[in-house]
C-alpha cells in the first residue's frame, strides 16, 4: 500500500515545519495556555534529573527499570515542556534551561532504554551501552524526535553550536543505523510485528522530515519506511482490531496515522489516497467500539481500563477520514482530560510532535466539542474476527469477550475470558499489568499472576492454567445477535494444555437487557474444576447469590461445594491508578456444567 506510492514520487521528499501557526496560538483555549506555562516554569524550577550508571545497572541486576526509565522520561518531558513554554511566552530562564537539557541528552552514552539493550528482539541485553553500535529502540526514535522538533521550534533562538550537536546526534543515533542496520521491527525478520513498527517509524520521519539532510538520504527513509509499514499493515487484520489492546492503539494505529500524515506533507500528493483505504478507516472506528464510557476501556492483553484520553491526534485522524462523529469524540474527551490531574509518571508527554499537533489543534477541538453532542455512529456490537475479540452493549450493559488466540504481542493468557461493565461501572473486570519489570518480557513471563488464566475470568482445572501460544486457542466459534441478544459460543479447551485433562469445553456467553449469562459444559479426566471472577467492589455470598457491592447480583448454578472469595491486595502502582487498595477474586468450585447470570 505505502511502497506502491512510491513510483508517483517524482521528486525527493521535501523537509517540512512542525511549527503551529501563530493563528493556531493565537487562539488556543486559555486554560490550555495556563497549563503549557505552569508546566514550563515547574520544568525550569526543578533541578535537571540525573542518569547515573548504577540506575542503568539496577535493571540487570534486580529487574528493576523504574529507577532509571523515571529520571531517563523525566529529562524528555523537561525538554518537552520547555520548548511548548517558550512558544507560548519568551522567557530567557526557560531558554537556558532547555539548552541545558539538550545539551544533557547529547552528552548521554546511549539513548535506549536497558530493558531494550539488545540488537535482536528477544535476545538478552546487554548489560552496558555500546556508544559506538547506536541500537534504535522506541526511545531512542523518540529522543531523536524531540531534539529534531526542538530545533524547528526554537530555532535561531538556539546557539549555532548547539543545533550542529542536535544533527549530529540524531543522524549518528538515529539516521545512520536506520539506513545501515536492520532491526527487526522494520518487517521481513521473520518475527511478528507490533506496535514498535509505526511508532518507531513515524519518529524515524519526523528525524528526516523535519532535519536538513540531504534529499538522496531523505528518500531512502522514506523508502524504507514505507516497506516497512506494509509489512505491519499485513499483519494487521482487515477489521482494524488492535491486538495489543486499546492502551496500544495510540502507538499502533495513531503511529500509523503520524506516519502517513508525515509522509503527505514531506511529498505532497504522493501518498494522498491512502486515507480512502478501508483498513485505516476500520483501524480509526476501533477505540470508539472498545470505549466504555468515561476513562474505561475494554482492557484485554497489558492495558489498563484508563486505556487514556482521546486528543489532538485521534481529532486529525478522524478529520483526514472526514468522520465526525470521531473528530467529535476526541474532541470532547481532550477537553475533559483538561480538568483532570496530570500523570508525571513514566514516558507521558516526551513526544513533542505531539504536543505541536495538540496546540496546532486546540481551537478546532474546543469549538467542536461545544457543538451539540452528535448522535453515536458505532454499532452497539462490533465483532473482530482477526483477534478474536466481540463486544456488544445491551440496555446498561457493556461486555467484551476474547477468543482468538494467546499468540497476541503483549498477551495474557485469557482465551474465552470476559469483561463485563454496568452503567459504565467495572462489574467483572480484567486487572490489566503491573508496572513493567524484567520479568515482564522474558521466559518468566507467565509467572507473574497477572498474567494467567485464573486471573481473567476462567477456570482451572485440577489448578492447571491455560498456557501461552498459538497452538492454545478457541475454536469452533460462532456469533449470534439480534436487537434483544448477543451470544458468543465457543470450543476453548486447546487453550489449556494436556495436564488439564479436558476434552471439551464449550463456553456459552449470552448479553441480553436483564444482563450477562456464562454457561459453561466440560468434560475430560480432571477432579476438580474452578471458576475465578473478579470484582473490584466486595462481593458477599449468600445462598447461592453472590452480591456485589452495589452493582448488581450473580445467580449461581451447578456449584459444587461452597463459593469462597478471596480478597486481594493491590500494591502496585501501576495497578493502583486504576484500582482500590484490594480487589476480589470469587471462586466457584464445579464438575461439568455452571451457569453464572449477572443481574
Amino acid at each position: 500500500m505505502f511502497a506502491s506510492c512510491l513510483s508517483r514520487l517524482s521528486a525527493a521528499p521535501e523537509r517540512i515545519s512542525v511549527m503551529p501557526s501563530r493563528n493556531s496560538l493565537e487562539h488556543i483555549p486559555e486554560q490550555l495556555r495556563r497549563l503549557y506555562l505552569e508546566r514550563a516554569q515547574r520544568a525550569a524550577n526543578e533541578p535537571l534529573p540525573q542518569l547515573l550508571a548504577s540506575q542503568w545497572l539496577a535493571f540487570t541486576r534486580k529487574g528493576d527499570r523504574s529507577l532509571f526509565e523515571t529520571p531517563y522520561f523525566a529529562r524528555r518531558r523537561r525538554l518537552n515542556d520547555l520548548v511548548c513554554g517558550l512558544l507560548l511566552r519568551r522567557d530567557p530562564r526557560w531558554l537556558d534551561e532547555a539548552v541545558d537539557t539538550i545539551w544533557a541528552v547529547c552528552e548521554e552514552s546511549a539513548w535506549q532504554v536497558p530493558a531494550h539493550n539488545a540488537f535482536q528482539r528477544d535476545a538478552a541485553q546487554n548489560v552496558w551501552p555500546d556508544p559506538a553500535r547506536p541500537v534504535v529502540d522506541l526511545f531512542v526514535a523518540e529522543t531523536g524526535a524531540l531534539l529534531a522538533c526542538a530545533d524547528d521550534v526554537l530555532g535561531a533562538m538556539l546557539p549555532d553550536e548547539v543545533r550542529a550537536r542536535i544533527r549530529a546526534e540524531v543522524d549518528w543515533r538515529v539516521r545512520t543505523p536506520y539506513l545501515t542496520d536492520k532491526f527487526w521491527w522494520m518487517g521481513d525478520s521473520g518475527t511478528h510485528l507490533n506496535n514498535w513498527t509505526p511508532w518507531c517509524t513515524q519518529n524515524v520521519l519526523v528525524c528526516a522530515c523535519v532535519l536538513p539532510m540531504e534529499a538522496e538520504a531523505r528518500g531512502e527513509v522514506v523508502a524504507k519506511a514505507a516497506h516497512s509499514l506494509d509489512c505491519f499493515l499485513d499483519e494487521y487484520g482487515e477489521d482494524g482490531c488492535c491486538s495489543e489492546g486499546a492502551q496500544y492503539y495510540g502507538h499502533a494505529a495513531l503511529c500509523l496515522f503520524g506516519s502517513l500524515e508525515l509522509l503527505c506533507l514531506a511529498a505532497p500528493g504522493v501518498f494522498d489516497a491512502l486515507w480512502k483505504q478501508s483498513k485505516l478507516h476500520n483501524m480509526a472506528a476501533y477505540i470508539r467500539n472498545m470505549h466504555v464510557k468515561d476513562r474505561y476501556y475494554f482492557n484485554f492483553a497489558d492495558c489498563s481500563p484508563f486505556a487514556g484520553r482521546r486528543g489532538a491526534r485521534d481529532y486529525r485522524f478522524a478529520l483526514r477520514l472526514g468522520d465526525e462523529s470521531l473528530a467529535s469524540f476526541a474532541a470532547r474527551d481532550w477537553l475533559a482530560s483538561l480538568d483532570e490531574p496530570q500523570r508525571e509518571d513514566g514516558a507521558v508527554r516526551i513526544n513533542l510532535w505531539h504536543q505541536l499537533i495538540e496546540l496546532e489543534c486546540a481551537a478546532g477541538m474546543a469549538a467542536l466539542a461545544a457543538r451539540p453532542k452528535p448522535e453515536a455512529s458505532h454499532c452497539p456490537d462490533a465483532v473482530y474476527e482477526s483477534c478474536g475479540v466481540y463486544i456488544a452493549r445491551r440496555g446498561a450493559w457493556s461486555l467484551a469477550v476474547k477468543g482468538g488466540s494467546n499468540d497476541d504481542s503483549h498477551n495474557h493468557n485469557d482465551v474465552g475470558s470476559v469483561i463485563l461493565y454496568r452503567d459504565g461501572m467495572p462489574f467483572l473486570i480484567d486487572l490489566g499489568v503491573e508496572t513493567y519489570s524484567r520479568k515482564t518480557f522474558s521466559p518468566q513471563r507467565y509467572e507473574i499472576w497477572t498474567m494467567q488464566s485464573s486471573w481473567h475470568n476462567l477456570p482451572a482445572f485440577d489448578g492447571v492454567m491455560q498456557r501461552d501460544g498459538a497452538q492454545y486457542r478457541a475454536r469452533d466459534v460462532h456469533v449470534a445477535r439480534s436487537d434483544e441478544s448477543f451470544r458468543v459460543d465457543m470450543e476453548i479447551s486447546a487453550a489449556w494444555p494436556a495436564e488439564a485433562g479436558l476434552k471439551s469445553f464449550r463456553r456459552t456467553v449470552t448479553l441480553t437487557e436483564r444482563g450477562l449469562r456464562l454457561d459453561d459444559c466440560c468434560a475430560g479426566g480432571y477432579r476438580r474444576a474452578e471458576l475465578y471472577l473478579l470484582t473490584c467492589e466486595k462481593p458477599d455470598v449468600k445462598q447461592g447469590r453472590v452480591f456485589v457491592g452495589t452493582h448488581g447480583e450473580l445467580h449461581v448454578e451447578g456449584a459444587s461445594e461452597r463459593i469462597r472469595v478471596e480478597t486481594v491486595p493491590v500494591a502496585d502502582m501501576r495497578l493502583r491508578s486504576v484500582w482500590p487498595a484490594e480487589i476480589y477474586r470469587i471462586a466457584i468450585p464445579f464438575t461439568r456444567r455452571m451457569a453464572v447470570e449477572a443481574k
